[in-house]
């Protein structure tokens, strides 16, 4: 079955930086589309960032500049470098792939930002 789980998640003060990961299994992880998201408390879930399976990549103009969105298909793993951090960057964080016609999600990971 599809399984993703993310980690790399915590506490950290304003213009610093974390990178997430999510191991994923129970599909051919290179060949989708990978995807982080973002819900913030009383806020819709937000798509960050977007990795083909060649690599291309896309943003959120709230991230750009300062998040990275990798891949290691060797590793079935997705990460997510988020340099700059602002408190507004504080949300829970998901990994997601399309298969057909369904989304998986992760558990997801909370990311805060204070100081």
């Amino acid at each position: 079955q599809v399984q993703l789980v993310e980690s790399g998640g915590g506490l950290v003060q304003p213009g610093g930086s974390l990178r997430l990961s999510c191991a994923a299994s129970g599909f051919i992880f290179s060949t989708y589309v990978m995807s982080w998201y973002r819900q913030a408390p009383g806020k819709e879930r937000e798509l960050v960032a977007q990795i083909g399976s060649g690599g291309s990549t896309d943003y959120a103009d709230s991230v750009k500049g300062r998040f990275t969105i990798s891949r290691d298909n060797d590793k079935n793993t997705l990460y997510l470098q988020m340099n700059s951090l602002k408190p507004e960057d504080t949300a829970v964080y998901y990994c997601n792939v399309k298969l057909g016609w369904t989304r998986y999600w992760g558990q997801g990971t909370q990311v805060t930002v204070s100081s």
